[in-house]
């Protein structure tokens, strides 16, 4: 059975291995066209009437920018036994210190730019979001 999921021990040669592929995958639409030119013939056509400087890394990671694929970050050993912290126990509500913390993490691992909110669905939202990435670590 494969898995997704990075091993949780870094020093690890799995974790590498699971590493270099998340890094290797596509970052968005600028990649997969550019995979698509490959395995059709076209990028080596482009380069043989353009020359070598074609301008198509450029407008790969202009694709990429403009239209990235949805890929969050890792999170780190403190975000996770933060997130472990959260999860272990039933809650009703989210106090406002665990919302700054909450969404720190959600900031920075889906990159975004999320305000402190008193709107319960963008929190409920972001935990949802959080608890997704969370398990994929179980």
């Amino acid at each position: 059975m494969k898995t997704n999921k990075p091993p949780k021990d870094k020093r690890t040669k799995a974790y590498k291995e699971w590493k270099k592929k998340y890094d290797a995958a596509p970052k968005g639409v600028g990649d997969t066209v550019e995979k698509f030119t490959e395995i059709t013939g076209v990028k080596k056509l482009v380069k043989w009437v353009a020359g070598e400087d074609c301008g198509c890394d450029e407008r790969k990671e202009k694709l990429n920018k403009a239209l990235p694929y949805y890929k969050p970050e890792c999170l780190t050993e403190e975000e996770y036994s933060a997130l472990d912290k959260w999860f272990s126990a039933p809650r009703n509500q989210v106090s406002h210190s665990w919302q700054i913390k909450l969404l720190g993490i959600y900031n920075r691992v889906f990159k975004q730019e999320r305000k402190p909110s008193s709107c319960s669905s963008c929190v409920k939202e972001i935990i949802y979001d959080l608890e997704k990435l969370f398990k994929t670590y179980l």
